[in-house]
Parts: structure tokens; C-alpha cells; sequence
């Protein structure tokens, strides 16, 4: 699969770090030189795109909020 084009700002490549497997969704820590980034994506997702520790993966990240707060 090549994307060609995506309308996604906030994009991270990474490995797959670890993939936390759950019945319906799993959670997805990718490394990236950023730091990790964390996605719930449906483990039929998971096994879909084979996603496994190791795997060369791009995060996106898309938000119409970003929450802070003041320490």
C-alpha cells in the first residue's frame, strides 16, 4: 500500500513498541523520535494491517482539541 496524499499535519514515524490486545480494541505505543505515541484502534485493525513489535509504522495525529494543563 503507498499513500500518496493525506490531509494530516501531525505525522510521526515509528516502530511498533508494544501492542496491548484487547477483544475489541487494542492499544498501540509507537516510538518515535518525538516520544511514544499511544493509538486505540480496533484489534480487527490490528490484524488487518499485521501489526506486530517491530513494525515501521506513521502515526497521525488529528485533533480539533488539545487540552493542557499548568503544573
Amino acid at each position: 500500500m503507498t499513500i500518496k496524499a493525506i490531509n494530516v499535519r501531525n505525522q510521526f514515524k515509528g516502530t511498533v513498541k508494544e501492542i496491548i490486545e484487547g477483544p475489541v480494541v487494542s492499544e498501540i505505543d509507537v516510538q518515535t523520535p518525538a516520544g511514544i505515541v499511544t493509538s486505540v484502534i480496533t484489534t480487527r485493525s490490528v490484524h488487518e494491517l499485521e501489526l506486530q513489535i517491530g513494525s515501521e509504522v506513521i502515526a497521525f495525529v488529528k485533533s480539533t482539541e488539545v487540552s493542557i494543563a499548568k503544573l
